[in-house]
């Protein structure tokens, strides 16, 4: 498969080139994928330039190395998906055109979601805002810059998301996502659990849509042997990825993962802190039973 999927317009140039990295596998056993859309560090400069934020404040909405957490997938026999862009400047968790019309110097084509939960925080397919609230950008922008970034980031990652999934359903009988996330440790202000400490681990049905019962089970009692507290769709239920993929009647299913930051990086400082390599061995045990032959026992609705 190629990287960058065909664009609509060949006036458009990718910030990112490609934007996306796909590892495949070098034998399927079974019907996994697994996605990291939001641990791309590749910052482009104009991006840089026109925020007012300094770089490691820009990094606070990234999922900071979680596709290294997930980097033994292919070699178990999944194909790992990442986005190379940071969230921060397109994110692919949204729709593709979910916009805050206060951002742009122009109004904004019809087409354009201009409401939405996600848009009021500050958080919509171009961001306003960083993890923690702070203002990304020093000016308003052209509605043709979120156009390019959409066009060139957005769509080749969910061409190639699309792709991947048809491939797996089509070799397995049936296909399996599992979207991975880091999340902050403590709930910010924007968040319902303001102030409070997160679970270890929050997994992401959409509330008992996504995917069977018996699958998320089968994950909560997983990562609860290694020692991690799992909560369920609280505050994270699944976003626009985990929804749009779902179609439990055709055999298409979506698990989202969050991982809580302070178990594996130091938060300030964005580094590897002391658990890395423990949560890189759980998700890796966590992939290794997912993409085994007993995945479609675990997807029987």
């Amino acid at each position: 498969m190629s990287a960058a999927a065909a664009l609509p317009n060949s006036a458009y140039t990718a910030p990112v080139d490609p934007p996306i990295r796909l590892t495949l596998p070098a034998g399927r056993r079974g019907g996994l994928v697994v996605s990291s859309p939001h641990s791309g560090a590749e910052y482009p400069a104009e991006f840089r330039a026109a925020s007012q934020l300094d770089p490691l404040s820009l990094r606070r909405s990234e999922d900071a190395f979680v596709h290294e957490l997930v980097a033994a997938a292919p070699g178990l026999g999944a194909p790992l998906l990442e986005a190379l862009f940071p969230r921060a400047y397109c994110d692919p968790n949204r729709e593709a055109y979910e916009l805050d019309p206060a951002m742009f110097a122009e109004a904004l084509p019809d087409h354009v979601t201009t409401k939405s939960s996600k848009i009021s925080a500050g958080l919509g397919t171009i961001a306003k805002v960083v993890s923690g609230g702070q203002e990304i950008y020093r000016h308003k922008l052209p509605f043709a810059e979120a156009e390019r970034r959409i066009e060139t980031l957005w769509r080749p990652y969910h061409a190639a998301l699309r792709q991947l999934l048809d491939a797996a359903h089509e070799a397995a009988g049936v296909a399996l996502l599992l979207d991975c996330h880091s999340m902050p440790s403590v709930g910010g202000a924007n968040m319902p659990d303001h102030g409070q400490r997160r679970a270890d681990m929050v997994l992401g049905d959409f509330h008992g849509v996504s995917c069977p019962e018996r699958l998320v089970q089968r994950v909560e009692a997983y990562l609860a042997e290694r020692g991690f507290q799992v909560a369920r769709n609280k505050p994270y239920a699944g976003g626009y990825i985990t929804q749009h993929y779902t179609r439990r009647e055709a055999g298409f299913h979506t698990l989202q993962i969050e991982i809580n930051r302070d178990l594996y990086m130091d938060e300030a400082l964005i580094q590897h802190g002391p658990g890395f390599e423990r949560v890189r061995a759980a998700m890796t045990g966590l992939i290794e039973l997912l993409a085994g032959s007993a995945v479609p026992d675990f997807l029987n609705s």
